[in-house]
């Protein structure tokens, strides 16, 4: 497995046009893609910005091109994306994934 991270940074009145172009546009394609796993979009404020991190899961690099391209460390920024974001990274970083573990929700941990 392979994680795909990407961040970049939007201010706070257009973070929600940013999460909603990302639900509405790029997560629909994203599960039509074959080899994709799953997706976090995760989101931290700082001194009055937003700071957006994207990390994909992919069952191999070879599933990475068929959303990036064959220059898979290139990012993937629509134009209506960049029109909201202030500014992000021109490069994602892929990361091999050694080890996982995940705590069902609701199970009772005691």
């Amino acid at each position: 497995m392979i994680a795909r991270t990407w961040s970049a940074r939007t201010t706070p009145a257009l973070e929600p046009a940013y999460i909603e172009f990302f639900t509405r546009t790029v997560l629909p394609e994203l599960t039509d893609i074959d080899g994709f796993v799953d997706v976090m979009l995760m989101r931290q404020e700082r001194d009055g910005e937003i700071l957006i991190l994207v990390t994909t899961k992919w069952t191999s690099r070879d599933a990475i091109r068929g959303f990036a391209g064959d220059q898979i460390d290139r990012a993937v920024v629509e134009p209506q994306a960049a029109a909201v974001l202030t500014s992000f990274d021109e490069r994602a970083q892929h990361w091999e994934i050694l080890d996982t573990a995940m705590l069902e929700m609701g199970a009772d941990n005691s």
